[in-house]
């Protein structure tokens, strides 16, 4: 197993570029279970969790090739329409096969996803769409079994949440489906938008992308015709890094980004006393003499992502003042807490809303343990203005998620080395 080392106090300075977003590539790739023809896309990142999806592609009958930052799906020979516990286990976006092999084939076997230990994120919302546009479902076994004998058919789906990976699985089982599906509530976030998009240069009619209620026109079964792509940029690596800016107090500029989908990010840096400038494709984060708290809520974009409340936890250990956040998306996401106290963070708890007392003390490294993948940033983060060493143990988190960390810090100043335990 990997560690990460981390020698704190550093200053960063310079450029650093942004990957494409994991949660975007994941939905894009399963969505080209509905084409007929070879898909290239490219920015795309090179992260575990992105070749962990492409394994079971390759499981299900289809094959692939990277070059660069391209990869090259082809699924035209997809048989096998199970996807087994060994993959699916890993990583929770492994449910998103479950729309395009049950609109194609009419029949699946998906196992009960894994993946990061933040709460419960039951995929009911999912099962409940596909049955309302005709699929029999059950769970055996720990495998949902999903047939729909006579295809989907479209429907109406209403939401009672918003559920971004319910919004994607059921817009692609929606593309092949036979009528129009009606989505009400539907999630808004710029991944959602992306995969509406590319299905709709494949030729499914969708009206509203980008608004909470889609109308997917559905094809009765035919394949698609996909074109090449590129993902768009992972506002959560932009996010993180901005914060690495912050909590370092340095000036940094972060390239390959769209700084519309980073406005709430944006807005609360400018709230802690941060000047962020802006242009077509990157922001610059700018230092302060001073860094003010802040009161974060969670919720769906375009508000604040939950994604990055573990970042902004350890820029606001460095505030001059008390901070809170407010967790309203996921009930167990503050496991990062005990870490961050290890590293001599003040941080109270109260249900779903964190207490962060600033510049109470000197944060000062330690041996420390991610618990899931943006817990771990948040220790990154620390281990960056901390005094002295500070070793980040069960790093296949991070992995998870961000393309080459410790190369890209190092880039930019950070003193930071990978190790085997």
């Amino acid at each position: 197993m990997e560690y990460l080392k981390i020698i704190g106090q550093n200053p960063l300075q310079g450029e650093v570029s942004i990957s494409g977003a994991k949660n975007a590539a994941l939905p894009l790739i399963a969505s080209t279970i509905l084409a007929k023809n070879e898909v290239n896309i490219c920015n795309m990142p090179d992260v575990v969790d992105i070749n962990t999806l492409l394994k079971l592609i390759d499981k299900l009958g289809g094959s692939f090739s990277k070059t660069a930052e391209c990869i090259k799906i082809d699924t035209s020979k997809l048989h096998n329409t199970t996807a087994t516990y060994d993959i699916v286990k890993t990583m929770r976006a492994s449910i998103l096969v479950l729309g395009p092999i049950l609109a194609r084939f009419g029949h699946c076997e998906v196992s009960l996803p894994g993946g990061c230990a933040i709460g419960q994120r039951p995929v009911d919302l999912h099962l409940k769409a596909l049955e309302a546009m005709g699929a029999n479902i059950e769970i055996k076994h720990g495998y949902i079994e999903a047939t729909a004998p006579n295809g989907l058919k479209g429907a109406k789906i209403v939401f009672d949440k918003v559920t971004v990976g319910g919004t994607e699985n059921t817009v692609m089982a929606a593309a092949l489906a036979d009528g129009i599906t009606t989505i009400i509530n539907a999630a808004k976030e710029p991944e959602v938008v992306q995969l509406c998009e590319v299905i709709a240069n494949a030729g499914v009619k969708i009206e509203g992308i980008g608004t909470s209620k889609l109308l997917i026109h559905g094809t009765n079964k035919q394949l698609l015709e996909f074109k090449d792509f590129d993902v768009i940029p992972d506002r959560i690596e932009a996010g993180t890094y901005m914060c690495a800016a912050a909590i370092s107090n340095c000036k940094l500029k972060i390239n390959k980004v769209i700084p519309l989908h980073l406005e709430a990010i944006i807005s609360k840096l400018e709230e802690m006393n941060f000047e962020v400038l802006q242009d077509e494709n990157s922001v610059t984060i700018m230092p302060t003499d001073e860094i003010k708290p802040v009161n974060i809520v969670t919720t769906e974009y375009p508000g604040f992502p939950t994604d990055m409340q573990a970042q902004f936890m350890a820029l606001a250990t460095q505030a001059n003042g008390t901070s809170t956040i407010d967790e309203r998306l996921f009930e167990n996401r503050f496991m990062h807490v005990s870490e961050l106290l290890r590293l001599g963070a003040d941080i109270h708890l109260n249900g779903n809303i964190a207490t962060i007392n600033g510049q109470t003390g000197q944060l000062n490294g330690t041996d420390v343990m991610a618990t899931d993948l943006r817990a771990s940033s948040a220790l990154v983060l620390c281990a960056l203005v901390a005094k002295g060493e500070t070793s980040i143990h069960r790093i296949y988190h991070l992995d998870r998620g961000y393309e080459d960390l410790e190369g890209k810090l190092s880039k930019i100043g950070a003193t930071v080395s990978r190790h085997k335990e």
